[in-house]
């Protein structure tokens, strides 16, 4: 049975400087991020609107921005409000983790308002130029994560070839053989947990980075490759995403702090529920209107 390498989550330290894994995942999303962009310049529609590396580079300059505040804010916001509303200056902390990929898409979001208020570009156009660059840093992101060792999965059966041991979640392996002490007896996770101290769970951080990362990158990217109707690769993105974290959530473990929701969903399937709405509604749209090219 797989079990977590448990990974020191800091890079480098120096004396009280110490750089986490977590930031540089998210330094290679961005790094990664410019380099795509500018490949796609090579794309005739691209240079068709003018795209350079100059605007590639203002444009990352608000990404940035909009990824960092919103995803914090949108954490606080979504996961852990009664908690950041007593204690605020823990916001500042995004080196412990904690990041909401929906807060972040609505960071993002405001952001390239923004730039394509300041630029005179059209909303869609500038997230038809973002979406394809997006699920690289997702794959950072998530990997971030399986370094950090958090956002396990929920528990599965211990005859699973890709379950993984998760030490660090031996609270919640408790609070599951507790509430499961039945069904934990009869599939012989106690016996297990009491041998390895820890129960098999998916790795649903290595299962986020092959469907919202790799899979969701290769179908936008050759998606895009070809001339589209504007906002086409930004409902695609939305449809995409949407889909791919609803999905992955159901063998993600919920957070402790929420559970599941209404009808059995966590709360990253509710918020992935209006993305796929709206990126349907948009490509309905853009098929009523054969005018919009790029």
């Amino acid at each position: 049975m797989l079990v977590h390498p448990q990974f020191n989550p800091v890079a480098v330290q120096i004396g009280p400087f110490a750089v986490h894994w977590y930031g540089l995942m998210y330094l290679a999303a961005f790094a990664g991020a410019a380099v795509l962009g500018r490949w796609r310049l090579r794309l005739p529609q691209v240079a068709a609107q003018s795209w350079n590396t100059k605007a590639i580079d203002d444009l990352l300059f608000y990404i940035v921005l909009g990824t960092v505040l919103g995803g914090r804010l949108g954490y606080a916001l979504f996961y852990q409000a009664r908690f950041y509303f007593n204690h605020p200056l823990e916001i500042f902390k995004v080196w412990q983790g904690g990041m909401s990929f929906h807060g972040g898409l609505i960071g993002v979001t405001i952001a390239m308002i923004l730039y394509a208020r300041r630029h005179r570009r059209s909303l869609l156009q500038v997230s038809d130029f973002v979406a394809p660059l997006v699920p690289f840093g997702i794959a950072a992101g998530r990997f971030g994560n399986f370094i950090n060792g958090e956002l396990w999965g929920r528990v599965t059966r211990p005859d699973a070839f890709w379950a993984m041991l998760f030490p660090q979640a031996k609270f919640d392996d408790l609070a599951w053989l507790a509430a499961h002490e039945a069904n934990a007896a009869a599939r012989g996770l106690q016996t297990l947990f009491e041998r390895r101290h820890a129960l098999p769970r998916h790795p649903s951080q290595l299962y986020a980075i092959a469907l919202e990362g790799i899979a969701l990158f290769i179908i936008l990217w050759l998606f895009a490759r070809k001339p589209r109707p504007t906002g086409a690769v930004t409902a695609l993105f939305l449809m995409g995403y949407g889909c791919a974290r609803f999905i992955d959530e159901f063998a993600r473990e919920p957070d402790d702090f929420l559970g599941l929701l209404a009808l059995g969903l966590s709360m990253g399937q509710w918020l992935s529920l209006p993305m796929i709405a709206a990126g349907a509604l948009l490509f309905v749209f853009i098929s009523f209107a054969p005018n919009r090219k790029r």
